[in-house]
């Protein structure tokens, strides 16, 4: 076992863990964004899931944490495109008020734009 500090996080069995952990998350958003299109409306169960899954990813992802593995930024850019299309075109059947079309979507798009921003991160192409 290879320990480098005394964090929960800091162990190779804990990398191991978390790059298991954060696999799920990003199977699980990889199977709701290659599906119907009806399963990420915003009123569907992966509609909702899937942005928690990339914001969990994110917070895991700013941590700096060992065994965080993101996909690539062209993959979160095609994500973002396919679930953006979906919202956009389903949000106004659920007759929302307020600001929370432009509010919510500003969310979503900050949520993903931070996923890319990591994913630029690690792979060393980080352009901010």
């Amino acid at each position: 076992m290879g320990s480098w500090g005394r964090g929960n996080f800091d162990s190779d069995t804990a990398a191991d863990h978390l790059g298991a952990v954060t696999g799920r998350l990003l199977d699980e958003v990889a199977r709701a964004m290659s599906g119907d299109p009806v399963e990420i409306e915003p009123d569907e169960y992966w509609g909702v899931a899937v942005p928690c899954n990339l914001e969990l990813l994110c917070l895991l992802s700013e941590q700096r944490y060992v065994g965080v593995e993101l996909p690539s930024e062209q993959t979160i850019a095609d994500w973002k495109q396919r679930y953006l299309a979906v919202w956009d075109d389903s949000i106004g059947g659920l007759e929302p008020t307020g600001d929370y079309v432009t509010q919510r979507r500003a969310t979503l798009v900050s949520t993903f734009d931070r996923l890319a921003a990591e994913a630029r991160r690690q792979a060393g192409t980080d352009r901010d």
